[in-house]
């Protein structure tokens, strides 16, 4: 591989993504939705988009795509190596996408002091993020090594009943597309080898990380701050981080659930930038996490109600200490959750939410940026691999209606129904790599950005004319 010198960026330190070794009712169900992934060798289809994968990632990370950015490209890639971290304890990194005052206001409240140390803004916020987190990276953490060699943590075999979801596909396709099958020269030894492994250069650089530190974007990669090389890439779980908790803001502050759609998807990119992941990568991470989301919003049993192993355990200055933690009700302490932050929001800025959430001289700040660079990375212009979903409309009630959850739990004064109505006519294209025409497909499609900005406005309407919330 050549390595491209960059200029300037940082970092700090993580392990390197731990996988899930229980199989449960809703990984398996992500597995489900996840597979036709291990189905694109299979197909000249498929081929040609795997083709195009290494293509759109070796272009987004040499900056040769030219997107749409927020930054311009070398401050981009210094978010990206910002990035790198994940504060999956209280988003606080992600909190810029509320704003400058309220995501100011909320990350001077929620700070990491070291990569375990960290606060929370609230307690209810923080048991909802311990939760939701749990889930989502659990789901996208059994896809990791499920699709690297066909087990759960790379030696050990899957269940039978998820070794029937690889059936009809194949393990390592990354590997095997990319002539770094696993255990070769300059591969990793489970399979589905990262870009940085596979694509001819990289654009490497330094800066500063998260903390403030000098670091190098390899640091990241190949080790010390996260070592990456012997860690599959599909689906990518920062991805799933960034979404989730992006999600949980956005809808707690619904002003600003655009901006955290669109932060969510520049946290996601940032994953390319830096050389960690593929396009395909992110797409998976994201869709993983939108469809467990929707699910737990909906109250489905398979996903709430549940012990888990909280993956941050609060430190003694925050509100709750437990290593577990358990929603029954998921919607009922997204409600506690959002009350908290309007009381924190009025109790700092001095007026409502929606007011303070006008205050932006962030990057987050021009909505046309926003929509457009949201919009490079619906896709990233990889090409069809389903044609009989490709020029179809998906009815999203018929096939996800939970899905509409992700539009009621931030704009109440909408149905069901209208929210499902809503994302079916804003969908994005169809016919990518996981819209087989299955419930989890559905979520590959969805546009968020454009569903939010109609959602929004029927509801500031139904508020003006006095009408019930639904």
């Amino acid at each position: 591989m050549r390595y491209v010198a960059g200029f300037g960026l940082a970092a700090l330190c993580l392990a390197a993504p731990v996988p899930s070794v229980a199989q449960s009712a809703a990984n398996l169900n992500a597995l489900r939705g996840l597979a036709p992934f291990s189905r694109l060798p299979a197909s000249p289809e498929g081929k040609a988009a795997l083709d195009a994968n290494l293509k759109v990632t070796g272009d987004i990370q040499s900056g040769a795509a030219h997107q749409p950015l927020l930054l311009p490209l070398p401050e981009q890639r210094l978010q990206a190596l910002k990035d790198c971290f994940i504060t999956d304890g209280n988003a606080t990194q992600l909190a810029d996408g509320l704003g400058s005052r309220i995501g100011g206001a909320y990350q001077a409240k929620a700070r990491y002091a070291d990569h375990k140390t960290f606060t929370s803004v609230s307690p209810a916020l923080a048991r909802l993020i311990g939760y939701t987190n749990t889930v989502t990276k659990s789901d996208s953490n059994a896809g990791k090594y499920f699709f690297a060699n066909g087990t759960v943590d790379g030696k050990k075999p899957v269940s039978e009943e998820a070794a029937v979801i690889l059936a009809k596909g194949t393990t390592d396709v990354f590997g095997k597309a990319y002539g770094r099958p696993a255990g070769s020269p300059g591969s990793d030894s489970f399979g589905d080898a990262r870009p940085f492994q596979t694509l001819p250069a990289l654009t490497a650089y330094r800066g500063e990380d998260y903390f403030g530190t000098p670091s190098h974007s390899l640091d990241w990669l190949r080790g010390p701050n996260q070592d990456l090389l012997n860690s599959p890439a599909f689906p990518s779980g920062h991805t799933t981080y960034g979404t989730t908790e992006s999600m949980i803001l956005a809808i707690l502050v619904p002003a600003r659930y655009q901006q955290m759609v669109t932060r969510a998807a520049e946290y996601g990119n940032d994953r390319i930038v830096v050389g960690a992941h593929y396009a395909m990568d992110v797409i998976g991470g994201r869709t993983t996490s939108l469809h467990a989301l929707a699910h737990l919003l909906a109250n489905d049993p398979a996903y709430v109600g549940q012990i888990r192993t909280n993956p941050a355990v609060l430190d003694q200055a925050s509100a709750d200490t437990s290593k577990t933690v358990t929603l029954a009700d998921y919607p009922a302490v997204v409600k506690d959750a959002r009350a908290e932050i309007e009381a924190f929001v009025a109790q700092t800025c001095g007026r409502d939410v929606a007011a303070c959430a006008g205050e932006d001289t962030s990057r987050f700040r021009d909505p046309a940026a926003n929509a457009a660079f949201v919009a490079s990375t619906r896709t990233y212009g990889l090409p069809v691999v389903h044609p009989e979903t490709a020029g179809k409309t998906e009815d999203v009630a018929a096939l996800a209606p939970e899905a509409g959850h992700l539009l009621t739990a931030a704009f109440p004064e909408l149905s069901l129904a209208e929210a499902n109505r809503i994302l079916t006519e804003t969908q994005g294209p169809g016919g990518g790599f996981l819209d087989d025409g299955s419930e989890f497909g559905v979520y590959s499609r969805l546009d968020l950005y454009a569903a939010a900005g109609r959602a929004a406005s029927l509801a500031a309407s139904r508020r003006a004319g006095g009408a019930p919330s639904r």
